[in-house]
């Protein structure tokens, strides 16, 4: 499959990782659907890219996740690719995080990409990809953030065993390990304060490295 033929959807289309996805790939051909939470910045990046499509979805109705990738589809007329790329940072030990925000934490960052992805399963093409952001804390999660941590380790796991069942069904799931990045992503935290951080990675080529080219890879195989 070329890339000018498929049909994309990038759900967290108003953040770092997911404008810079939605904006390489439509630059390499592809037609793409935006989904964010957002309104504005969302009807901003769409006319940026020349008019894409896009609708708003709230990360605790699960419901509206779940119905992303159909209306992608219907939209575009097809859907090949889905990439979501959707989280909210946490920080705290773990006696000092609320259940309330640890609860919220889970929810944006492990059971709504979940529904966003179990939503997409049925509809996307033949040979289609979807592309996940968890991050390196799952392999090197850190003191200060557990829950956090520990979302983004459930939505990893569900991952591997989604995309192992996904193949029969000629789907490929990647589970995206991308770096640290230099972004606002941490200061943003929905509990706690960011402890002072490494300086990350360019988020323009890590996205291009760890999520446009293995898309571009998968989709000519």
């Amino acid at each position: 499959m070329d890339v000018v033929e498929a049909g994309v959807l990038v759900v967290g289309a108003t953040g770092a990782i997911g404008g810079q996805t939605a904006g390489q790939l439509a630059e390499s051909g592809a037609a793409t659907a935006l989904a964010g939470r957002n309104r504005d910045r969302l009807k901003e990046r769409a006319s940026a890219l020349g008019g894409s499509p896009w609708r708003t979805f709230e990360a605790h109705d699960l419901d509206s996740c779940a119905q992303l990738a159909p209306w992608a589809k219907a939209t575009l007329g097809g859907l090949d690719v889905l990439v979501v790329a959707i989280g909210v940072a946490g920080f705290g030990s773990a006696v000092e995080v609320p259940d309330t925000s640890a609860e919220h934490l889970f929810t944006v960052n492990a059971l709504a990409p979940m529904a966003v992805v179990r939503g997409s399963l049925g509809v996307l093409s033949p040979g289609g990809v979807v592309a996940v952001v968890t991050g390196e804390i799952v392999d090197r999660p850190a003191r200060g953030m557990a829950d956090y941590a520990a979302a983004k380790a459930a939505l990893a796991t569900w991952l591997g065993v989604a995309g192992r069942e996904a193949r029969r069904d000629r789907l490929e799931v990647m589970d995206v390990r991308m770096p640290h990045l230099d972004t606002a992503f941490a200061a943003h935290p929905a509990v706690g304060t960011a402890p002072a951080l490494r300086p990350g990675s360019d988020p323009v080529e890590a996205v291009h490295e760890h999520i446009v080219l293995p898309i571009l890879h998968a989709l000519g195989r």
